[in-house]
């Protein structure tokens, strides 16, 4: 008597395919995010009643209590600031209407507040927020 051999299938799921879809979207919705760009400088910033959100575009100097000064993401001196600020590029856009953000302690002398503020005017910025924070 002859019998019939039945194969047996055997199913299995390939799940490499998968997997690579899911990595290819991992990857994409990383690349396509956009984060917030925060300041590494922590300061105490006077408080307002009316303190408004500003963009972050544009120059930002930054003054600490301890003197040390930033342009930007770096650290420098009064002059250092003049010689930056000379240089700089605005892309075609005029200076006086370039925005620059002031970011300065609340302990702050005034006295230093006016030597950047000269320093400004001198290079022909004249667009300055001052960047506060909002009163509680």
């Amino acid at each position: 008597m002859n019998r019939k051999r039945r194969s047996v299938l055997h199913a299995n799921v390939d799940l490499v395919p998968m997997i690579d879809i899911v990595f290819q979207l991992i990857l994409f919705f990383l690349v396509s995010t956009t984060f917030a760009v925060l300041p590494g400088i922590n300061l105490n910033l006077p408080d307002s009643s009316t303190a408004q959100a500003n963009p972050s575009a544009g120059i930002t100097i930054t003054a600490r209590s301890n003197g040390d000064l930033w342009f930007n993401k770096t650290m420098v001196t009064l002059e250092q600031l003049d010689e930056n600020l000379s240089s700089f590029d605005t892309n075609g856009r005029e200076r006086d209407k370039y925005p620059v953000n002031l970011e300065a302690d609340s302990d702050v002398t005034n006295g230093t507040i006016v030597h950047i503020f000269d320093v400004l005017r001198k290079n022909g910025f004249s667009a300055v927020n001052l960047r506060t924070t909002e009163q509680k």
